[in-house]
C-alpha cells in the first residue's frame, strides 16, 4: 500500500493550496481518511478527517472554516483544500488512511510521505 501526497508548495499569506493524497495497493472506500501536519520543532498534529462517504468531517480548531477535506472514492483519493493560509500553516502535511482510533487520534494504518507547505508573510 502506498499513499502519495502532492500539491504542496510556496504560497503567500491569504493564498490557497489544494493537497491530494492518492492511494494505491488497496481500496479505502470504507475507511476514514485524514490529514496531519508537522511544523519545525513541533509534534505532528491532527488537521482534518473524513468518513467513508464524506458526510462526516472533523477539523482542528486552528483550520476550521479555512480548510475543507473531501474525497473521491472512485479515484481512491482524498483532498485538503486550504484557503486563507497564514504563516502558521507552514508545515509538512501528511495524509493518512484507515483510522483505528477516535476521530482526532493519529491511530491510522497507513501514512503518506508528506508534502511541504510554506506560507510566506
Amino acid at each position: 500500500v502506498q499513499l502519495q501526497a502532492s500539491g504542496g508548495g510556496l504560497v503567500q499569506a491569504g493564498g490557497s493550496l489544494r493537497l491530494s493524497c492518492a492511494a494505491s495497493g488497496r481500496r479505502f472506500s470504507l475507511d476514514v481518511m485524514g490529514w496531519f501536519r508537522q511544523a519545525p520543532g513541533k509534534e505532528r498534529e491532527f488537521v482534518a478527517a473524513i468518513n467513508w462517504n464524506g458526510v462526516s468531517t472533523y477539523y482542528a480548531n486552528s483550520v476550521k472554516g479555512r480548510f475543507t477535506i473531501s474525497r473521491d472514492n472512485a479515484k481512491n483519493t482524498w483532498y485538503l483544500q486550504m484557503n486563507s493560509l497564514n504563516p502558521g500553516d507552514t508545515a509538512i502535511y501528511y495524509c493518512a488512511a484507515g483510522l483505528r482510533g477516535s476521530w482526532f487520534s493519529n491511530e491510522y494504518d497507513y501514512w503518506g510521505q508528506g508534502t511541504q507547505v510554506t506560507v510566506s508573510s
